[in-house]
Parts: structure tokens; sequence; C-alpha cells
């Protein structure tokens, strides 16, 4: 605002001041050529001459004015630009940090503590558990309650202010953060496709990778047919961001990209919620066969998800309240219990599930109130 202020008052001095001095030295050259041609000491055309000689003064100057008031524009623009690139981000690799070895998959927290940006409210509070090579962990909770947090500690998006993460062993702080990045696949809802070919897209993460193994990682993501349906092939060209294809087709690409990658550490968004139900039973079968022999952290938000989790962890205010499997925590009929009923009745098949309550402040039961999304 103070840089367009800035610049308004540039164009209100400037303007008027060039307008001036033309129309000022038209006047002259009008009053001093009007009496020579009087006189008969000058021609009409001589004085058309420096009339012209005028114009051609003025407008270089009334440009340079617009120039300048560009140039002020350009300025705040480029301030703002120049912020953000040369802005250092707070997570980098540590004197003597080293590369993490290849790893098989084991993911301990030990009593992490987050706050974002230094804030006094801690988004994950004093969170530990482990995970075996292998295992899918499904993490469960209202929204705000650290899931989102928990998975983007993984890739060192943020380090913790307390406690420590580590994989088979290693402490997060102490490894590069390519090594760590190059070993951990992340699938987005949201997928970040580039203007290329199909292939290069899907190579992205090992452009030395061979033609066979795309077209390999495309069968395994449920991809291949619809790119052979293109004229091109896997050497059509996708616009920036993916706009030439769908949403559930560049969902496959993107796990055809880290099945390629093939990362033993996997954190994807399983939501299918703008795809047809064809598309999306594709990419559950895809998913499902990313997922095998890696561990998984996955934010559940389907019934098939968080029933073959190896683990689940219940999310509320930062602390984990529950942990086990499905059936386990099914069988305690408590927090799980009730976020479970209140999220997924609707999903249930062949079922009439009861409606639960839970325990109100002055310890009467009351149900649990469920919209008509199905949610509490």
């Amino acid at each position: 605002m103070d840089q367009q202020i800035s610049v308004a008052r540039l164009f209100m001095f400037l303007f008027p001041l060039i307008f001036l001095i033309g129309n000022l030295g038209q006047a002259l050259v009008q009053y001093f050529g009007g009496k020579q041609i009087i006189e008969r000491t000058l021609t009409l055309g001589e004085w058309q001459e420096f009339s012209l000689y005028l114009v051609f003064l003025i407008m270089p100057i009334t440009f340079l004015g617009m120039i300048i008031a560009q140039m002020s524009q350009a300025a705040a623009s480029a301030a703002r630009i120049f912020e953000i690139l040369d802005a250092r981000s707070d997570v980098t690799d540590q004197p003597g940090a080293i590369p993490l070895p290849p790893v098989k998959g084991e993911v301990r927290f030990e009593n992490v503590t987050f706050r974002y940006f230094g804030s006094g409210e801690a988004v994950l509070k004093d969170v530990s558990f482990e995970v075996k090579p292998g295992q899918t962990v499904a993490l469960l909770g209202a929204t705000g309650s650290g899931k989102t947090t928990i998975i983007n500690l993984l890739p060192r998006f943020y380090d913790p202010t307390e406690g420590r993460i580590t994989i088979d062993g290693h402490d997060l702080c102490d490894v590069t953060l390519e090594s760590l990045r190059s070993q951990i696949g992340v699938v987005l809802q949201e997928t970040t496709l580039f203007s290329g070919t199909i292939r290069d897209n899907i190579a992205f993460g090992k452009p030395e990778a061979s033609m066979d193994e795309v077209i390999a990682a495309a069968r395994a993501a449920a991809a291949h047919d619809f790119i052979m349906s293109f004229p091109q092939g896997y050497d059509t060209p996708v616009g920036e961001r993916g706009t030439t294809l769908s949403g559930g087709q560049k969902q496959r690409i993107a796990i055809a990209r880290a099945l390629l990658l093939d990362p033993r550490i996997l954190i994807p968004d399983e939501a299918t919620s703008s795809v047809d139900t064809r598309t999306e039973r594709l990419i559950q079968r895809a998913l499902e066969r990313l997922l095998k022999g890696r561990t998984s952290f996955v934010i559940a938000r389907r019934l098939s998800t968080i029933r073959n989790a190896d683990l689940v962890l219940v999310m509320d205010h930062g602390q984990i309240v529950e942990r086990g499997k499905h059936d386990d925590l099914m069988a305690r009929q408590g927090f799980y219990y009730n976020l479970y009923m209140s999220q997924f009745r609707r999903e249930l098949p062949g079922e009439t599930a009861r409606l639960p309550e839970i325990i109100s402040g002055d310890g009467r039961k009351r149900p649990v109130p469920v919209t008509d999304s199905g949610r509490g």
C-alpha cells in the first residue's frame, strides 16, 4: 500500500509537470514563430518544423515519466520476490551431518514435542511410539489433533522442539536432508506434475530409470492403459501442474513415481473424493500395491485403511490417547470406538450400528451427535 501511494504521488507530480512544459513550449513556439511569420522572416513550413521538434522532445520525456513510475512498481514487487528467494529454511543440514544409509524402515518417536514457530501452544505433546519395518500406521483424530504434524516431521519439513525422531536408530537431525528425503515417498492428493512428458514425470525422482522400469511402475499403478490411449503414449506432453490430465490420472502418475523410486518409508494421502467410483477403485488397488513391504504413515479416511493397519494411533489435542489394532481398540469401547462409529457408521456394510455414547461433564451418558455426512 505504501509503495502504491508513493507511485500515485509520483504520477500526480510528473504528468502535470511534463504536459505543462509541453504546452508552454508550444505556446512559445506559436508566439515567436507567429511574430516572425507576420514579419516574413519565417515561413509557415519552417515554423511547422519547430513544432515537430518540440513534439519529438516532449514525447521521450513523457515516456520517461511512465518508465520511472513502472520502475517504482517493479522495485516494490522485486522487494517482495527477493524476500522470498533470499529466505533460508530453518531446517538445514547440521554441521557434520552424515548421509543416511539405506534404511529398513524402523521409525521411533521419543518424547517428541513440537511448537510451530516457537509459539507457546504445543501442537504435539510428549509423543512416543515405535513402528517396525513394513508396518502401516493409521493416524486418526479430529482436525488439529496433530496427525499432519507427525507426517511433516518425518521428512524434516520441521524439526521437533523437544525429543527426537530416529529411523533405524539414526537421529534425523544428524543426517543430510537429501539422503533422508530420497528414501521417503510422498503421494499427495494434490499431485505436483511438471511441464514435460509423462515419462519424465514418472521418472522425476529417478531420472536414470530405463523405459522398462517406467512402464513396470505405470502398470503397477494402473496407469499404463490410459497412458497408451494417448497418441504419443509415454511421450505425451503434460501441461504445467498436469493441466492436461484428470485428477485420477495425475494421482496414478504420482503413485507410479513413488513405485519407481521404491522408498522404504511412505506417506500416502489416500483421499479420492474428487474422482469417480471406478477411478477410486483403481487408485486404491495401486495404493495397496504401493504399501506392501513399506513402512507407511496414513491419515485414515477409509475403513479398509484402519482395519488393515498394523498400528492405529488415535490423536487428540496433540497427544496419543489410544493405540493398538482396530479390533483391540473397538473392544475397549473408548475414545477410538466413539470416533470410529461417528465417522464411519455410514460405511459399515450391512450394519445398523447403534449410536455410540460418550460421558458428558456431568457424568451422564449421551449419544454422539452425527451430522448428515455421517461425521460427529
